[in-house]
């Protein structure tokens, strides 16, 4: 890197941080400015502005105030009140967002349900966060009333946008509603540090955790997405992803709402329709997740992919392998990829827009961004501790648990789980000296010696073969790499007679896959203990609904054909080429007298 290079990243550096920690000024857990009250602010400054756009549907400022207002007046007339939870259960539309800042002008919290749950599963969720009432639209009705039966104390159920046997019409009750402020003496003991959300994890190693999100961390997040993005009234945000995650319903609304902008909502994402739409509602700013900007990679040119004003793309699990196909193909003149979970207090900007890294702390910044990267123990999943019990921290280059430390200052919060014994579990004590705490962020992580992050695997998804630690991140890298192969899920997965898990590749690739090509072009990428032992050929890949590969699954159901009617293949140690994997090798592989 030249010195010039150097000196601008630098200056990009620092001035996207103070510009960040300018727009967190004064907010602290006993603030009573809420995000309530800034919306309100915008609702009296810029009436007519929009506020949020949605297929044809245009709510402006004033608008959007006045529909929080009536639900809060219907909330307050159902007994609603500070502290009490009021769970949403829709797909992504105006009156997602008005739904809770009406609520919040109760001082009520506002309970972001999966959509994508069923079952069980849905009810765990409405029964953990204790929700007295529901708010469910019509095309997920159905699934709530099946739902329901596994509910001994089921909330009180409101259709929204539509009438449905079992479901109360809060459309006319939305109606009768007056539209004008709701009372200030309703929320007038509200701080910051009251609950706002319960946003829940995604479930997919256990039932849905429901993560506390004060006022405080709403804001946080908001103000700190919209310094880093350096949002203004001018800016329009596309928001496809779902409103029930903090990516898409706190991170990206923020941007707009602190700011006076506008939120282009759309429904859910469509990789055929996205450049359509920027070239129709001229978003300047796209929140993304990585899996959305491969599905654009790999997707036929479209007449408006350059034909938009898009200034910047900012979301994380952007991968380095697409990243500059990418900003390159798509002109995106500015990408920032940040790394951050709903309830932990490690948050990493690349405000630079350095290829592949999820964030920087030089070291004059890391008094006050206290996370760091600690020793870990691939095999036994937990932090190596010294001859003291205590940790030690990764040298440059060395892969570890990232963990942000748990003190006093507002920014190092952990506001936990609905559950103790759920918040304990992601709580590391004694890691530098006796007595501190620090959040376990469940992720590794390497560190250079400019102070870059560069996410490495979710812990568990990182394996053991042959004695090495294999990263699935950086097999599934290698393999994107192979024409024909649109997208790579990497896993591990046990074979009997054998010490740790073989690597396993599920695939959805094109025509122009050629299977007998890609053993040799792997032995040019990857060490022999790293590349996949096993293949499976996929029509599509399953992803959970905020777009993140689902492997536990996929790890469950293993290499057995008898099970599997995707096509396999399995590495031939003999011919180093894959080949389709039967009922005979199948067996062969379980006597051992295959060798893998």
């Amino acid at each position: 890197m030249s010195v010039a290079s150097a000196v601008s990243r630098e200056s990009t550096y620092v001035a996207s941080l103070a510009r960040t920690f300018w727009r967190l000024r004064g907010l602290g857990p006993q603030s009573r400015t809420t995000i309530v009250d800034i919306a309100e602010g915008w609702a009296r400054r810029t009436p007519e502005c929009p506020a949020i756009v949605c297929g044809e549907e245009t709510l402006s400022y004033g608008a959007l105030d006045g529909a929080a207002n009536r639900f809060a007046h219907w909330a307050h007339a159902q007994g609603v009140g500070g502290g009490d939870c009021v769970a949403i259960l829709l797909e992504n539309c105006p009156d997602y967002v008005a739904c809770w800042l009406g609520l919040f002008k109760l001082g009520a919290v506002a309970a972001l349900i999966n959509t994508n749950l069923r079952g069980a599963a849905l009810a765990h969720s409405i029964t953990v966060c204790g929700a007295r009432h529901l708010v469910v639209g019509p095309a997920l009705a159905h699934e709530y009333l099946d739902a329901r039966t596994h509910l001994s104390a089921p909330p009180r159920t409101w259709m929204l946008g539509g009438g449905h046997a079992g479901c109360e019409n809060l459309d006319a009750a939305l109606a009768a509603a007056p539209a004008n402020p709701a009372d200030p003496a309703w929320r007038a003991s509200l701080t910051c540090a009251d609950k706002a959300f319960y946003v829940f994890t995604s479930g997919t190693t256990g039932p849905p955790k429901a993560a506390n999100i004060s006022h405080f961390r709403t804001l946080f997040m908001m103000q700190g997405f919209s310094g880093a993005a350096g949002t203004r009234a001018s800016d329009r945000i596309y928001d496809v992803l779902p409103l029930y995650h903090s990516a898409g319903g706190i991170c990206a609304p923020g941007m707009a709402l602190t700011t006076g902008g506008c939120l282009i909502l759309r429904r859910k994402f469509s990789v055929h329709e996205f450049w359509a739409d920027c070239a129709r509602y001229e978003p300047t700013v796209f929140q993304y997740i990585g899996e959305l900007c491969r599905y654009l990679v790999n997707a036929l040119p479209s007449p408006h992919e350059r034909d938009h004003s898009l200034r910047l793309a900012i979301g994380n699990g952007l991968g380095p392998d697409i990243w500059q196909n990418f900003q390159t193909r798509f002109a995106i003149p500015h990408i920032i990829e940040f790394y951050g979970a709903t309830e932990g207090n490690v948050v990493l900007m690349n405000y630079d827009g350095r290829v592949g890294a999820v964030g920087r702390i030089p070291r004059y910044a890391r008094p006050f961004l206290p996370t760091r990267l600690v020793r870990f123990d691939i095999e036994q999943e937990i932090p190596v501790r010294d001859g003291k019990g205590l940790c030690t921290e990764c040298a440059g280059g060395e892969v570890g648990e990232a963990i942000g430390k748990i003190a006093h200052a507002p920014q190092t919060r952990f506001e936990g789980y609905t559950r103790e014994a759920d918040t304990e579990k992601k709580i590391l004590r004694n890691v530098f000296r006796q007595g501190d705490a620090w959040f376990r962020t469940g992720d590794l992580m390497k560190r250079d010696s400019l102070g870059y992050f560069y996410f490495v695997d979710r812990i568990g998804d990182t394996f053991r073969w042959k004695g090495e630690n294999v990263s699935t991140g950086e097999v599934a890298e290698a393999l994107h790499g192979i024409a024909g192969i649109a997208e790579a899920n990497v896993y591990g997965v046990r074979v009997p007679g054998h010490e740790g898990r073989a690597g396993m590749a599920a695939l959805v690739a094109s025509q122009e896959f050629d299977v007998s090509e890609v053993a040799a072009k792997l032995a040019t990428k990857l060490p022999d203990y790293a590349r996949p032992v096993f293949l499976r050929l996929l029509p599509r890949m399953t992803i959970t609904g905020t777009f993140k590969l689902r492997k536990v699954e996929l790890a469950a159901e293993g290499f057995d054909p008898a099970r599997i009617a995707d096509p396999l293949y399995v590495l031939d140690a003999a011919t180093m080429r894959y080949t389709p994997l039967d009922a005979t090798l199948y067996e062969e592989i379980l006597g051992g007298r295959m060798r893998v």
